[in-house]
């Protein structure tokens, strides 16, 4: 056809940059992906252990007497092993050390010892107390479980500082200051493992409002897009110092297990699938003992919760979590007005 020209049109190639958003969101993906595949196959492969034989005939745990602690105690004596029990309330102490007695006939001793006194005058005898008590015995496992949460749902203004520093105490200090105590016995025994009870409110989400400290005291510091509790930092570092002296050390990062202290989270009942029993935490937990790397999340339905909160963006879990958490801060306001009591100061 003689005085025509025919044009062929060539799609202009995507730009750099829209290439480079699919190559990061595809390795993104696929990271994540391989990451829940391999955690899901190593929760899955049963290993049969012996933790009595593999680390020792004592475990010490923290916060023993309700919750979380009082169900890994129980689990810790079905699994064969002794227990020195660390609390404040001497009558809860000699319940749970009567339950786990009868029914599993280990071994108790406990200490009664207020954590939220670690670093004073007042806490330097019970310390002392918790030095002696394991100094004689084969302590194979520490569980450093006890944790501070209240004053809850409310500004930093509002509370009294020393509640704040009570918390700081029970969350970091007592952490530091049982592993100090309970380590050297295990260095000469050259076997041991030391849980630390961390949380997945300062490791998996970029805030907690209204729960600003005790979120706080379970991150350390907040660099390069990292975030690192103290718990998991201080877990990580012992557990490189430590390897080699055959003591396993971690940082487990749990998210909603039905407690005193989540049982009125706004988020915790959204979220209700993925929150499970203290029972079926610990069972988890106790598991996880000496598997993996320095920092884990041992129950399967925390560990999707982990990834789903890790693709969502960072605005995305702010504004969800102010909203939950103003949402409960008015609940328990209308629960104080009605009952008459004061609001907490």
């Amino acid at each position: 056809m003689a005085g025509h020209v025919f044009m062929i049109r060539q799609e202009s190639a995507p730009p750099w940059w829209f290439l480079s958003l699919v190559f990061l969101g595809a390795a993104y993906v696929a990271t994540v992906t391989l990451r829940l595949l391999a955690y899901l196959a190593f929760s899955l492969h049963r290993q049969p252990k012996d933790l009595r034989s593999r680390y020792g005939a004592w475990a010490v745990i923290t916060g023993p007497t309700s919750g979380m602690g009082r169900a890994m105690a129980l689990e810790l004596a079905r699994r064969g092993l002794n227990l020195g029990l660390v609390g404040r309330d001497p009558a809860n102490l000699e319940e749970i050390s009567n339950t786990v007695r009868s029914l599993h006939g280990v071994e108790t001793k406990t200490v009664v010892f207020d954590l939220s006194l670690v670093a004073t005058p007042h806490g330097d005898e019970p310390l002392r107390q918790l030095r002696e008590t394991v100094e004689g015995l084969d302590v194979g496992v520490l569980m450093n479980n006890a944790g501070v949460g209240e004053p809850a749902m409310a500004y930093l203004h509002e509370a009294d500082v020393e509640a704040w520093v009570r918390m700081m105490r029970v969350n970091l200090w007592a952490v530091t200051e049982v592993t100090a105590a309970v380590l050297p016995g295990m260095v000469e025994r050259g076997r041991g493992a030391v849980v630390n009870i961390g949380s997945a409110s300062s490791q998996a989400i970029p805030s907690f409002p209204l729960c600003t400290i005790y979120s706080a005291t379970k991150r350390h510091v907040h660099a390069t897009n990292t975030r690192n509790m103290y718990v998991a930092h201080f877990s990580r570092s012992l557990h490189l110092e430590y390897a080699s002296e055959g003591i396993h050390v971690q940082c487990q990062a749990p998210f909603f297990v039905a407690t005193r202290m989540v049982e009125n989270l706004a988020e915790a009942r959204r979220l209700s699938p993925f929150t499970v029993t203290p029972g079926a935490y610990a069972r988890a937990a106790v598991g996880w003992i000496g598997r993996g790397g320095p920092l884990c999340t041992p129950n399967v339905r925390h560990r999707l919760l982990w990834c789903a909160a890790a693709a969502a963006p960072d605005s995305v879990l702010d504004w969800f979590l102010l909203r939950s958490h103003l949402e409960q801060r008015t609940t328990l306001s209308q629960q104080i007005r009605a009952s008459g009591a004061p609001a907490p100061s």
